[in-house]
């Protein structure tokens, strides 16, 4: 499978080495070129430049990717790159990161994949709370 990420943060390096150990065709895009080094030994794709700019998403191979994934830490540049990758590149699968919980709803009502930190935590913690000791 063709996938590619942007964000080079801790999810997305970790993402990035687990789909590449799982023989997934991976490139990832970032703007700061340090952030790859949270990679370490990568046998994928590293792009240099911002993920809404479809230049930059040609580069990394979008017009033949089969998943597109932005976990930047920024909830509207990974909604844009989303509908991007969708809406210009037919791009199949989608998944963004929305760390604001009313915004995920409303994107995934739009047929993004939007996951949401902020309510997998807190329902984790509700959880472990609920627990008996």
């Amino acid at each position: 499978m063709r996938i590619i990420i942007l964000g080079c943060g801790r999810t997305g390096a970790k993402l990035a080495q687990s789909l590449v150990n799982k023989k997934h065709e991976v490139s990832v895009i970032d703007q700061n070129e340090d952030a790859f080094r949270l990679l370490g030994e990568f046998s994928g794709a590293v792009v240099i430049g911002k993920g809404i700019d479809q230049d930059i998403l040609r580069k990394a191979g979008i017009e033949n990717a089969d998943a597109f994934i932005a976990v930047t830490n920024a909830d509207n540049t990974n909604i844009m790159a989303g509908q991007i990758a969708r809406d210009k590149f037919k791009v199949k699968k989608i998944v963004v990161r929305v760390d604001d919980p009313i915004r995920a709803g409303a994107y995934r009502e739009l047929g993004l994949i939007a996951i949401c930190p902020s309510d997998i935590i807190s329902g984790l913690i509700e959880k472990e709370v609920g627990k008996k000791a």
